[in-house]
């Protein structure tokens, strides 16, 4: 299936312009008038929405025609988002696809394919060491599946009735919210299809390398340079008088889940930092993750102290954390954020984790998120599986989303972030966020409070930054919650945290629709690669790993794709509103099922025309305005000037034109 973008929601809250750094943008609000920039800006986009839609009805169909016309004639199903790019594609026998690098494995035909929207569908089944790519046998009106290797989950051996003894059923339980199914004839001619599905599927548990190290393509640009540590610190205005690089990790000595360069407080000496990494759970020291440019309030990451059930203290872990108050003279205080329901807090230390106490830690604040666990948060993807696929319920289409509590704990994410970003932008205060062991709720949390209070990071580049530093260099845990090539689908330790991370994007991108420079389609392809193993981008769990298995010198990274042809993901209504800070609304009224994500797969929740395309053509004339603009502009100024030059000295030109867009 052609992954699709989703149009823009609500028009954006109103901006206030203030210098050098705007208030809070609460979303949604109704307040702007076609004088303001925003105004205008809202209104040139209903505009240019409105003739692009009028351009379209002389050839569109009616929806429910158009609808169950395509279901009667088997939706064409393409999931090739690395061919998009279009470099060097070649072409197998039977017109299969390859990327550079990828072999078949073998071909496998008389296939049925039982599509749960239009029943079964008759083809060949070609196998890949990245991929299993079904076409139909039906000539005017063909069928292709692609389905990459790297999204499935499980392979499950289900009955085929009526179709023969040598007829096997294969269902593919995927990771991304489908599940096809197959049935097929076995020759002992052929290769086990099973057998050969098990092995590459799960490289790493046949011991093969994953496909990322054999996918050759060659980009224009290397994303691995999108990030650089030290340059984006230096954005922030680090190092100064507080603040210092340190190179204590440069071998990961101090702390293995840990990128080799942290950003630590200027007055605390190395003996002092090493007794604090003994004191917080997997060595994980609070290290700054981001400074307001105003007030030097600081966000600050790190797991749980070591408390345990006889109250243990660490002096240095208390001067450490009274070091990161002082560094904010604005404020007198820090307020700690844990992630964890206050109950699980305390089950924690009486097993040797625990919580900073107020009594002990001066001038702290401690606050409970209550975010439920990893586990809590993998059965609630697991009920949503269910309601969206194979089929809908439409008559308890609410009622079952509820019951999967997905959306109250995007909610819960959303409003811990909001509450982080509150407490630097109006409290002026630093905050210290920390779950158990720092690599899954805290990275959720300090990366959307980051994005809500930093224009940079809305932007296609600044948001990869994002990426790579909270979530890929400070140890997300993404071999195991994902399980890359892993055949062991019951592990306790996989998750869906990151996907919640982009969902809660995506929440916010609906409520503010012209803030952030990339598009759905952007985040759709992100979490599409999340499973792939095409990329290396997030490939093991922590910067030393990759550093070992050579990954930047061995695979591609998702960016040099991404950033290849950065069109493809750009929001044709993007507006730089640079130092503003975004206030999502985040009652469950305000939230809303992804079904552009998670349902996706179904074609009767699809848009009939695909929103990615309309984007790109919006973004086209968008450009095609701007030059123009600037071609009335010159032409303006030759005028104006030939006109001054004409009339006597005394006389006054006009004001020059002026063209917001």
């Amino acid at each position: 299936m052609e992954k699709q973008a989703g149009a823009a929601g609500a028009a954006d809250g109103a901006l206030p312009n203030r210098k050098p750094r705007a208030p809070p943008t609460c979303a949604p609000a109704s307040g702007d008038t076609l004088e303001s920039p925003t105004g205008c800006h809202v209104e040139w986009c209903k505009q240019l929405i409105a003739a692009t839609i009028s351009s379209q009805i002389s050839g569109s169909v009616p929806s429910d025609i158009a609808r169950d016309n395509k279901a009667r004639r088997r939706p064409v199903l393409m999931n090739l988002p690395a061919l998009r790019y279009g470099a060097q594609v070649t072409m197998f026998q039977n017109q299969v696809p390859l990327l550079p690098g990828e072999t078949v494995q073998t071909t496998v035909k008389d296939v049925m394919y039982i599509c749960p929207f239009s029943g079964p569908v008759n083809g060949t089944l070609t196998i890949t060491d990245y991929k299993l790519y079904f076409t139909s046998v039906e000539l005017e009106s063909p069928f292709v599946l692609d389905v990459n290797l790297g999204v499935i989950s499980r392979l499950e051996t289900i009955s085929v009735p009526n179709q023969g003894e040598n007829t096997k059923g294969l269902e593919l339980v995927c990771k991304d919210m489908r599940s096809p199914r197959f049935a097929y004839k076995t020759e002992e001619s052929h290769p086990d299809v099973v057998e050969l599905l098990s092995k590459h599927a799960f490289p790493l548990s046949h011991s093969l390398p994953l496909f990322a190290f054999l996918y050759k393509e060659q980009f224009p640009v290397d994303g691995w340079k999108v990030y650089e540590p030290t340059a984006e610190y230096r954005r922030l205005g680090l190092p100064n008088e507080s603040w210092a690089f340190s190179k204590m990790n440069s071998n990961y000595e101090l702390c293995d889940t840990y990128p080799s360069i942290l950003v630590i407080p200027t007055h605390i000496a190395e003996d002092d930092v090493r007794r604090v990494a003994v004191f917080r759970a997997k060595h994980r020291i609070p290290v700054l993750s981001w400074i307001h440019p105003e007030t030097q309030a600081t966000i600050v990451r790190c797991s749980q102290p070591l408390v345990g059930p006889s109250d243990r203290r660490c002096k240095e872990d208390e001067r450490f954390l009274q070091i990161i108050m002082d560094a904010n003279a604005q404020s007198h205080k820090l307020t700690i954020f844990d992630a964890r329901q206050s109950s699980v807090a305390v089950t924690n230390k009486a097993k040797d984790g625990g919580y900073e106490s107020e009594g002990v830690y001066s001038n702290v604040e401690l606050n409970f998120l209550e975010i439920p666990n990893i586990h809590v948060m993998r059965e609630s993807l697991r009920k949503m599986k269910d309601v969206v696929y194979p089929t809908i319920d439409e008559a308890h289409w609410h009622s079952a989303i509820d019951q999967t509590h997905w959306l109250e704990y995007i909610r819960l994410l959303l409003a811990g972030a909001a509450k982080i970003a509150e407490k630097l932008e109006s409290g002026k205060t630093s905050v210290v966020v920390h779950c158990s062991d720092g690599w899954d709720r805290t990275a959720q949390l300090t990366s959307l409070a980051m994005l809500m209070l930093d224009s940079h990071y809305r932007t296609l580049r600044g948001f990869q930054v994002l990426v790579e530093k909270e979530w890929v260099s400070f140890g997300h845990k993404f071999a195991a919650r994902v399980g890359h090539g892993d055949e062991n689908h019951a592990n306790s330790e996989r998750s869906p945290l990151f996907v919640q991370f982009i969902d809660c994007v995506w929440q916010m991108t609906r409520q503010f629709p012209a803030a952030f420079e990339f598009n759905e389609l952007f985040l759709i392809t992100v979490l599409d690669h999340l499973y792939s193993c095409l990329f290396g981008t997030f490939l093991y769990s922590s910067e030393q790993e990759r550093a070992a298995k050579e990954v930047q010198t061995s695979t591609v990274s998702l960016w040099s794709y991404i950033n290849s042809q950065p069109e493809d993901f750009t929001n044709p209504f993007y507006v730089d509103y640079e130092h503003h800070v975004l206030c999502p609304l985040v009652s469950s009224r305000h939230l809303e099922l992804w079904t552009g994500y998670y349902a996706r797969w179904n074609p009767r929740m699809r848009p009939q025309v695909p929103v990615h395309q309309t984007l790109k053509e919006l973004l086209f004339l968008k450009a095609e305005l701007q030059r123009r603009v600037e071609e009335l502009k010159r032409d303006a100024t030759s005028r104006s000037s030939s006109s001054f030059s004409e009339h006597s000295p005394s006389h006054i030109a006009g004001t020059p034109l002026h063209s917001a867009v």
